[in-house]
């Protein structure tokens, strides 16, 4: 009995972040890949193929669907394993044995596009061929989620030391286009680095040189980017000087305004992502970072992609709920 109550209470939207539809999705997504690894994991603990009979063995304390039912709850909410482990009547190793091996699978799924079921995109270059195939304008910034400490003397201490947010922080950078749906989260950064430097180790200058025909609205922390790509990448133009006549003030006030309201659809995207509480503050290891952040940002696009647009906008994404 008390396994069912915890399966219903956990599948919950407002708990999973997921709807039970969604959770459906994910379940036949996913299976083949995890037995896959499983099978193989157990292949090489044993040194060749297994020699009992199938089906022999000692039962697993945690089905698939439960592993997967708890790997959510924990991205969603950050509950310590052992609340989940008391939940299922498991060790908690079990359970972090669980999210350890489906969060990466979670996270190597990519993110979905728009009326293309069955397309994901997972890298910058996969962006870039998209935007320029189907002629999106692309939007894209950076965020900062704050992380632990490092320890004091460990190598490398400084780099998440960021002198915007004044904490240690992980930065990413968030790629959408024009009707407000999702097409990349990830650029994983040390927090210490600039937004437009962050990209640039991607290799985004490369891509706008081999692709000219796409496009992307950015704001003034990408003002290197929009003076090497003048024709492609539109960044806020410079604040006029004090002695400018009202006229250049004014023309500048208005472009901002025009620029804000083009771009703040990537800031309702960045939102949409901290609602998802290690995405505010994660307090893991900041290794598991990066697979922490495309997991998430993955199931998060798969509700994007489905959003309609309204007007030829999509509707405001950070008023929207799990």
């Amino acid at each position: 009995m008390k396994l069912t109550w915890a399966r219903a209470v956990c599948s919950h939207p407002a708990l999973s972040g997921v709807s039970r539809a969604h959770f459906g999705e994910l379940f036949a997504e996913i299976a083949e890949p995890w037995e896959a690894a499983r099978q193989s994991a157990l292949r090489a603990a044993r040194g060749g193929e297994r020699k009992r009979v199938e089906e022999g063995g000692p039962k697993p304390k945690l089905v698939f669907f439960d592993r997967l039912l708890v790997t959510p709850v924990h991205l969603r909410h950050q509950l310590p394993h052992e609340v989940l482990a008391e939940l299922f009547e498991v060790d908690r190793s079990t359970v972090s044995e669980a999210i350890r091996q489906l969060r990466p699978l979670l996270g190597a799924r990519g993110f979905a596009v728009p009326d293309r079921p069955g397309l994901r995109l997972k890298t910058l270059e996969d962006v870039f061929a998209y935007a320029e195939a189907e002629g999106v304008e692309m939007r894209f910034d950076g965020a900062e989620t704050q992380v632990r400490r490092p320890q004091a003397g460990r190598p490398g201490r400084r780099e998440f030391a960021s002198g915007k947010r004044r904490q240690n922080t992980i930065k990413t950078t968030t790629f959408r286009d024009g009707q407000g749906r999702m097409l990349l989260s990830g650029v994983v950064r040390p927090g210490r680095m600039h937004d437009q430097t962050a990209v640039r180790t991607e290799g985004i200058a490369e891509q706008f040189r081999n692709r000219p025909g796409v496009k992307a609205q950015v704001d003034s922390g990408y003002a290197g980017l929009a003076k090497e790509f003048p024709g492609q990448v539109s960044a806020p133009p410079k604040k006029p000087k004090d002695e400018a006549c009202d006229g250049d003030k004014y023309a500048w006030l208005e472009t901002r305004r025009r620029q804000s309201s083009a771009l703040i659809c990537v800031e309702h995207t960045n939102a949409e992502l901290r609602q998802w509480t290690p995405l505010r503050r994660f307090t893991g290891r900041r290794d598991a970072y990066a697979e922490t952040h495309l997991a998430i940002a993955g199931m998060i696009s798969d509700r994007s992609a489905r959003r309609p647009t309204v007007g030829g906008r999509a509707p405001n994404s950070s008023s929207s709920s799990t």
